[in-house]
């Protein structure tokens, strides 16, 4: 049973653009947003996987939620424990509670192996990565996600309370990566949408 789960802060969906009209509309949005302050962004990779909201109070693990409609989610706590990238305990010093959100994704190696495995045992075949991603989290034997093999990458928060001021994403990134969670390497600041003529 998957009880649902009040987001303290909402998890909003990504904006979409497809080509570079669309980012160049985007940028002119954010620029209006900001009453005409310089904008530096960042650049990273998207990863494809499930969407999850880690709440820890006193450093210790409470809940781990889907996101859900992004004001409710479901709780899988229990599956995200079996999840290595996922630490119980924070380090001395975390706040008194913080709320790092991420995707929750299986690497292809896996997807790969895992369907070696049941080609082998003559058992269905996972579809993709990201729908065997979403498949292992809503498994009622928490076992079963463990085979899984689920990984994750964090990037972003949620509610925090008594933790530092953070100005930027990318003060976010470093802080999350602080309190041990996997961040993508591959971000990069730029000082904004035209630099080099591309974002990233």
């Amino acid at each position: 049973t998957f009880a649902p789960v009040v987001h303290a802060v909402p998890m909003m969906s990504l904006d979409n653009a497809m080509d570079a009209d669309e980012l160049a509309a985007w940028g002119e949005r954010l620029e209006r947003g900001l009453d005409g302050a310089a904008a530096r962004l960042v650049c990273e990779l998207k990863i494809d996987g499930l969407a999850m909201s880690l709440r820890y109070e006193a450093g210790v693990l409470v809940h781990a939620a889907t996101r859900g409609d992004g004001r409710v989610g479901e709780d899988v706590t229990a599956n995200v424990r079996t999840i290595a990238d996922v630490p119980e305990r924070l380090p001395a010093g975390a706040p008194e509670v913080v709320e790092v959100r991420g995707e929750i994704y299986m690497p292809v190696s896996v997807f790969d192996a895992l369907n070696r495995e049941a080609t082998e045992a003559g058992e269905r075949l996972l579809v993709n990565p990201r729908n065997a991603a979403a498949g292992s989290l809503r498994q009622k034997d928490p076992a079963v996600t463990a085979r899984r093999r689920l990984s994750m990458w964090a990037y972003q928060l949620g509610e925090v309370v008594g933790g530092p001021e953070i100005a930027s994403h990318h003060e976010a990134l470093e802080f999350i990566a602080s309190l041990g969670f996997p961040v993508t390497q591959e971000a990069k600041v730029v000082g904004g949408r035209d630099e080099e003529n591309r974002p990233c």
